[in-house]
């Protein structure tokens, strides 16, 4: 597949530092060549939410190299899809993206369990997009 073929998913919530992570991750190790997965936040946090770094590490997810990101209008144009997770009005909006607005739970202060069932929620949501997109 082409470069210019791929379909670029930009997932943003508040902190960028757990779900939008996760799902980008995700959607890049189950999305391969097919897809530029990103990841941006409306108010970037210091780093990435330990819980979460630990539950996508556990399921064979690197996301060694992440950092927290601020959400900005050029990261917006460069996506066909723009998924949000919380991030409300803070989302910037760019006439003619593909906007997907998830609800998920946000996993800041959260149990090891209850990220790992947030990282089902969003796992389960992401491949369902990927297929959508073929």
């Amino acid at each position: 597949m082409e470069e210019n073929e791929k379909k670029v998913l930009l997932f943003a919530c508040v902190h960028n530092s757990g779900r939008s992570v996760a799902a980008r991750v995700i959607a890049e190790k189950l999305g391969g060549d097919k897809i530029i997965a990103i990841s941006r936040g409306s108010e970037p946090s210091d780093s990435i939410n330990k819980v979460v770094r630990e539950e996508l590490e556990k399921r064979g997810y690197n996301c060694s190299n992440e950092v927290p990101e601020l959400l900005d209008i050029d990261s917006i144009k460069t996506a066909d899809y723009v998924i949000t997770m919380g991030c409300g009005e803070n989302c910037p909006y760019v006439p003619g993206k593909k906007y997907l607005d998830w609800i998920v739970e946000d996993p800041k202060d959260k149990t090891a369990v209850k990220v790992a069932n947030i990282i089902d929620d969003i796992e389960s949501r992401v491949k369902s997009l990927l297929l959508d997109i073929g």
